[in-house]
């Protein structure tokens, strides 16, 4: 093994909060930082192009692909989950949709012991690091690194279900991003001029030209190094050797509701008696590391529209692709700026506690088997439900000691009742919605799950069948203010000094809607507890 590279800081990760961390950090002159990000460079044509993701988030250049343990819940199938293996992480793979979440999922945090997090705490680090295009209010801040843009991609098959979506009995809203998430409206999106604004690009990318940040790619960490009690650095390996980096103030990892965990367990930070079955030596015994995993998963009804509106038959007319390239080139608007939903929006099922929307939808003018696939050669259109506040609750633990060896994913999908409930709800509210005028003229027939599932018995098998991830893994290093807790309301780790999880992995409970916007303000927030003099 090589000498030892000196640091102050060592951010185990390049994605959301990594790449915030890594801005604020070297915008210090006097502190030494280092990321280490396991993949390569974000610099391939299609992690810029907003509509790329459908080319990448399954492309094994850019994403490493977890398979979870199957159940009853997925119909045994098991189901893959891509997260980003690319400088910016996930951020430069995912959709695009940029909502933080209910006000009320902070205030949960507040209470389930997540000090200083509740909505009003946070405001201002979302406000901080937003570029809003739509100007400065209360809600959004217009000076920060991060561009969100509104949709610049109008679509009347997507009008027509907003209309028909109101019909209904939702009210528009014209700023998910505001004072409620309920009711239907268009989606904000991580969306510059004309590419992605991954984090890389807002806040990674610009903190290089310092001369004290430095980023190491194809750098896989493959533990914590703990001396009498505290971090004191990591092992990585990068070109077939093994490399040892030295923190003098702080080790953070950064890596993901998935690798944050099992490298802390690698480390000798979890569950005593796992560890034990695999020889690893306990330094804290941490039951809850790897514990508390939850995500949001869905089921898309995809019907066949009677006239030609979709993307579906646009890619396949030369003048109209020819005309997408040029809205793109020229203007930054059109179908090649949309991410993965242009519309959609709030609701509450029955079942709903509050009046908060307890599903969500996510609506787009195309169909597709999945990502990475050719769309339908029919005029398709999708809509997606998925529950807001799922209750069941999964786990991230290795089963080896080898740290190539990717940990064991059981996400236990639906094992409380109630979720399953809610989504038998949710898709016969969706397809309510599609009932309504202007929005009914437009289809001829509900492609998946298909006209004859109707009972709940059916509905509950095409969910667990034909449902997936909506990737937003989180809640395994779970932070509150309770001796169970991995990590403490600064995002420290309980037991070790020197060493913190900031990432999406601290949260207790996963945000109601898609995860980036909260992951990226959980990055500043870290940052601004990390001691910088």
């Amino acid at each position: 093994m090589r000498a030892a590279e000196e640091y102050d800081y060592i951010i185990v990760g390049s994605g959301s909060a990594g790449s915030v961390l890594a801005n604020r950090l070297s915008a210090q002159p006097d502190l030494r930082v280092l990321v280490l990000e396991s993949g390569g460079h974000d610099r391939n044509f299609w992690l810029k192009l907003p509509i790329g993701y459908f080319r990448t988030i399954y492309d094994p250049r850019f994403s490493r692909f977890f398979e979870t343990e199957p159940s009853e819940g997925d119909g045994f199938r098991g189901i893959g989950w891509p997260r980003g293996r690319v400088v910016g992480g996930s951020s430069s793979i995912n959709g695009l949709i940029f909502i933080r979440g209910q006000h009320e999922d902070f205030d949960d945090w507040q209470r389930m012991g997540a000090s200083g997090w509740a909505y009003e705490q946070v405001l201002p680090a979302f406000r901080r690091i937003e570029r809003y295009q739509g100007g400065e209010d209360r809600f959004h801040g217009r000076s920060g690194d991060m561009q969100v843009s509104d949709l610049r991609s109008a679509n009347p098959a997507c009008a027509a279900w907003l209309e028909a979506a109101q019909q209904f009995g939702l009210p528009f809203n014209p700023d998910f991003n505001g004072a409620s998430t309920y009711g239907v409206g268009r989606y904000q999106l991580s969306l510059g001029r004309r590419l992605r604004a991954s984090a890389s690009a807002a806040f990674l990318r610009p903190a290089l030209q310092r001369q004290n940040l430095t980023l190491k790619i194809k750098a896989h960490v493959t533990r914590i190094v703990i001396e009498k009690g505290s971090a004191t650095g990591v092992e990585y390996m990068q070109g077939g050797q093994r490399r040892l980096a030295h923190a003098g103030r702080e080790v953070v990892l950064a890596a993901g509701a998935l690798q944050s965990p099992q490298l802390l367990q690698l480390s000798g930070i979890g569950p005593a008696d796992r560890l034990r079955s695999l020889g690893i030596k306990t330094i804290v015994d941490a039951p809850e590391v790897g514990e508390n995993l939850q995500d949001h998963y869905q089921i898309r009804l995809i019907l066949r529209l009677n006239r030609p509106l979709s993307l579906n038959d646009d890619v396949r007319n030369p003048l109209k692709l020819a005309r997408m390239g040029f809205d793109w080139a020229v203007h930054g608007t059109g179908p090649l700026t949309v991410g993965a939903g242009q519309v959609g929006g709030g609701a509450c099922t029955r079942y709903a506690q509050n009046g908060r929307p307890d599903i969500q939808f996510n609506v787009m003018p195309l169909s597709v088997d999945k990502p990475g696939t050719p769309l339908h050669d029919y005029s398709g259109f999708t809509a997606s439900v998925w529950q807001c506040h799922p209750e069941s609750r999964g786990t991230v633990h290795i089963g080896s000691t080898d740290p190539l060896a990717p940990p064991k994913v059981s996400p236990r999908y639906f094992a409380a009742e109630a979720d399953r409930a809610v989504m038998i709800e949710g898709v016969r509210i969706l397809r309510e919605i599609h009932r309504q005028s202007p929005f009914r003229e437009l289809w001829t027939e509900e492609i998946v799950p298909g006209p004859d599932q109707q009972t709940d018995a059916q509905l509950w098998e095409a969910i667990r069948t034909t449902g997936g991830t909506v990737f937003h893994a989180s809640g395994t290093c779970r932070m509150g203010t309770d001796d169970r807790a991995v990590v403490d309301p600064q995002l420290r780790v309980r037991g070790v000094e020197g060493l913190r999880v900031i990432d999406a992995s601290v949260m207790p409970k996963i945000t109601s809607a898609n995860t980036n916007a909260a992951t990226l303000m959980i990055g500043q927030r870290g940052a601004e507890f990390l001691p910088v003099v």
